[in-house]
């Protein structure tokens, strides 16, 4: 069947809202200030939202099912995730090592099962729909499926996805239930796989830190000119790196190393002279690539979803872009903001 619509066709602007940390990601956010955030988002006229079931073991999705409960749904765009169930029962943690006792420590202690089968697929979209408090969501990515996450099974893995998740998303999507599906990765090799395959037929892909100021090679040489020949789209998620580029400490969701810092320095010297903020170079650097739909930073706190905003608006010369280039800062054949 011809696909219905194109990424860029389904998403009403091209900045979205990254929901990870509403699952208290690195820290325990409250939860006045989690609705906040989300209402601060809307108030600016962001009408993409993405999600997971894994931010937070649901926890994300409970947050931003409440948050955005009375909008009128047509006039926004969810996405979610599928190759991971929740569970009501209670895990215990204390043995565990990971995102349950790192990145999501702070997340609800339900148990999460890794499954990327059919019918674990069709439980995981239900699940979120009660969650997020709607009857449709627009876009199913299939979470995680690379190397980072599952090593030397990750073919294995991504076997199981396409003879169960991915035949499941595509009927969905061909009934309309779905407008679109494809892959959420922090890794290029997925999507390098699915687009070789004849059937079925993804839509889009979410990329994760791999589209990004600091991190773009592999992207620009093996993806994205696949993805624009084909007519699909790319989510740039994570367009801060895990947040070092605008003064986090963690890179790749890890503390940054003294070479990365090195090379934020110098991108940071370069902005500063021309008074550029860093937010404002990252946001434009990925959106430039014509292959991206839209970018979604993720947001806790209602201040940020101004200065995001605000980013994507500044004024950026050219000279800086060049100077980017001159200096080694950027890949020589990335697309640079007009």
């Amino acid at each position: 069947m011809t696909r219905k619509a194109t990424l860029k066709d389904i998403l009403p602007s091209r900045l979205g809202f990254g929901a990870a940390p509403l699952g208290n990601m690195f820290r325990d956010i409250p939860e006045e200030e989690a609705l906040a955030t989300v209402k601060a988002a809307w108030e600016d006229g962001i009408r993409y939202y993405d999600n997971a079931p894994f931010y937070g073991a649901g926890l994300a999705e409970i947050r931003m099912g409440e948050a955005l409960s009375g909008r009128p749904r047509d006039e926004y765009v969810i996405s979610t995730k599928v190759g991971r169930v929740i569970l009501d029962e209670i895990e215990d943690t204390s043995a565990l090592d990971g995102d349950k006792t790192g990145v999501f420590a702070h997340g609800r202690p339900n148990k999460v099962v890794n499954d990327y089968t059919h019918d674990a697929t069709l439980r995981s979209i239900e699940d979120s729909l009660k969650r997020l408090k709607t009857d449709h969501i627009e876009i199913a990515f299939v979470h995680d499926l690379a190397q980072d996450f599952w090593g030397d099974q990750w073919l294995e893995k991504f076997e199981e996805a396409r003879n169960g998740a991915f035949k499941a998303l595509d009927r969905l999507r061909d009934e309309g239930v779905i407008k679109a599906w494809g892959l959420g990765v922090n890794r290029v090799e997925p999507i390098e796989l699915v687009l070789e395959l004849d059937e079925p037929n993804p839509d889009a892909f979410l990329l994760a830190g791999r589209y990004t100021l600091l991190d773009h090679d592999k992207a620009l040489q093996r993806v994205m000119p696949m993805v624009a020949e084909r007519g699909l789209g790319v989510v740039v998620g994570g367009p801060y790196s895990s947040g070092v580029l605008v003064g986090g400490p963690n890179f790749e969701y890890a503390p940054v190393k003294p070479e990365m810092k090195q090379k934020i320095a110098r991108i940071k010297a370069i902005a500063d002279r021309y008074g550029i903020s860093m937010k404002a170079a990252g946001l434009q650097f990925s959106l430039a690539n014509p292959a991206v739909a839209a970018v979604i930073p993720g947001a806790s706190q209602p201040s940020r979803i101004a200065e995001d905003s605000a980013a994507l608006k500044e004024k950026v010369p050219a000279d800086f872009w060049r100077e980017l280039r001159q200096e080694g800062l950027v890949n020589p054949a990335a697309p640079l903001p007009a």
